[in-house]
């Protein structure tokens, strides 16, 4: 099975955009020579890689191709570095990584920052929960995630923790729990919740009140304005110590015996790539100074 560059980075092209129309535009081609390539890559494969939905979607054998178009590209830029290009002409690769949303708004993107010169971030929100799954569809090469077993063909690195704690704003906290933290107060107090996939209000809720506790729930998608909701008083939530620090006088903490340890990992795609390496030292290196490590 022989692949051809260009063909490659069609695939990669299309699934970035979502359509074959925004792949001609990043590959300054026309959507009928993007379709050729994607149908010569599919015959050299011998497999349907692309549904041509709206935004197309990636099959399962699209999956493997599109994990070594991405290597390919990354490896390929590197090559070029090594071997003296212009950095002002040469191609600046793309990595995609899928971070958790309160890392996303407190480390993270501090951490890249150094990089941005070198490396185009194509950043994918998720809950750390669900980041893996980013990587074994091959959507991402890198995670900020809560899985510790590594995916199939990557490695894992323990970064440290993220500390959530249960915050109220203080009349909240005086109106919903006037004796601290409590079972009766969890039922009926409402509840700030980042997305439907966030899981640590239940975890506590639940624990505490029982599974068939269903006190009103806000959701706030967006990790800053979820705990200026919480600072607002529409609920309790938990909220991130490195995001609380900045908050002393408009949050208090309902118990802390209820905090929780999130711990995170760095999974990254086995690959030999001084680009990607580059990423990993400096995720490494700003967890090491902002996350929690008992």
């Amino acid at each position: 099975m022989e692949l051809d560059l260009a063909q490659l980075r069609a695939l990669d092209a299309t699934v970035r955009g979502g359509t074959l129309e925004a792949a001609a535009r990043a590959l300054h081609v026309t959507p009928s020579a993007v379709s050729q390539r994607l149908r010569a890559l599919e015959v050299a494969t011998g497999r349907i890689l692309l549904v041509r939905s709206k935004p197309v979607r990636v099959t399962e054998s699209g999956q493997a191709v599109l994990r070594l178009a991405r290597q390919v590209d990354l490896l390929t830029a590197d090559v070029a570095r090594e071997l003296g290009d212009d950095p002002a002409t040469a191609a600046v690769p793309t990595l995609p990584v899928a971070v958790n949303a309160d890392s996303m708004a407190t480390w993270v993107l501090p951490a890249l920052a150094p990089l941005a010169g070198e490396v185009c971030f194509d950043l994918h929100r998720a809950d750390q929960e669900h980041t893996s799954a980013l990587l074994r569809a091959g959507t991402v090469m890198a995670a900020v995630t809560a899985e510790a077993e590594p995916v199939p063909g990557c490695t894992s690195t323990r970064l440290g923790s993220m500390r959530y704690r249960p915050m109220a704003a203080p009349p909240f906290a005086r109106r919903w729990f006037p004796d601290g933290l409590t079972a009766e107060g969890l039922a009926r107090a409402p509840v700030v919740v980042f997305d439907r996939e966030d899981e640590l209000q239940h975890r506590l809720l639940h624990a505490w009140a029982g599974s068939d506790a269903t006190p009103p729930l806000h959701f706030v998608p967006a990790s800053a304005d979820f705990v200026r909701a919480v600072a607002l008083g529409l609920g309790w939530g938990m909220v991130p110590d490195l995001q609380a620090r900045d908050l002393d006088a408009q949050l208090t903490d309902l118990d802390p015996s209820a905090a929780v340890e999130v711990t995170l990992y760095w999974q990254q795609w086995k690959l030999r790539s001084a680009t990607l390496d580059r990423v990993r030292e400096a995720v490494l290196a700003a967890a090491g100074r902002e996350l929690d490590h008992p």
